[in-house]
């Protein structure tokens, strides 16, 4: 099921509803655009060599970190959860790095499409390599969430259907979705 929606996302995203993911262009935005024409789009086949080399680093990154951060928790007697969430950030971050300079040079659009593309790829194709693993390692994995953090995404996904479906934006948004995150970094030590 996560594949097939992450399938539609990207049908949607690159065909059919194409121009909802484009950067609206407005009339002050003039000088923006003459620097921008400098970029070239690259083929599909580019793009598809380039990805795995540029994620490659990353995973394996990730994976000398995975066993200095496990080391570091049982040493430390810090929650298993802690080590999750900081490889998580390890692999994230360069998506993140990316939406807060489109955030700063006020390209809400490009903002938006970094992260949600972020979330649905990490929903939309880790859960299934990570359980397709454990089928074939033999091994148990257990996604479920205890009541806390299962209120807490909840919350958290009504929040952001409230943030998407206003005419405008404000900070107050961001901070709420600030705290529901740091909410959840405190309930990683309790």
């Amino acid at each position: 099921m996560s594949l097939t929606l992450y399938g539609v996302f990207l049908a949607i995203q690159t065909m059919r509803h194409r121009t909802f993911f484009q950067q609206p262009i407005f009339p002050d935005d003039e000088k923006h655009e003459k620097h921008e024409e400098h970029h070239f789009i690259k083929s599909i086949g580019y793009h598809a060599i380039l990805l795995p080399l540029t994620m490659l680093p990353i995973i394996m990154l990730s994976k000398k970190m995975a066993v200095m951060i496990d080391h570091g928790i049982k040493s430390m007697d810090a929650p298993q959860a802690l080590g999750g969430f900081l490889v998580a950030i390890l692999v994230l971050s360069p998506e993140a790095m990316a939406a807060v300079k489109a955030a700063l040079d006020n390209k809400l659009q490009r903002t938006m499409n970094i992260t949600l593309g972020s979330a649905l790829s990490t929903i939309g194709m880790t859960i299934p390599a990570i359980l397709t693993i454990s089928l074939i390692t033999g091994k148990t994995i257990e996604l479920g969430l205890e009541q806390a953090e299962a209120f807490l995404l909840m919350f958290t996904l009504m929040v952001a259907i409230v943030n998407f479906n206003s005419e405008r934006t404000n900070v107050i948004y961001g901070v709420v979705h600030l705290v529901l995150f740091m909410t959840y970094i405190i309930l990683i030590f309790d």
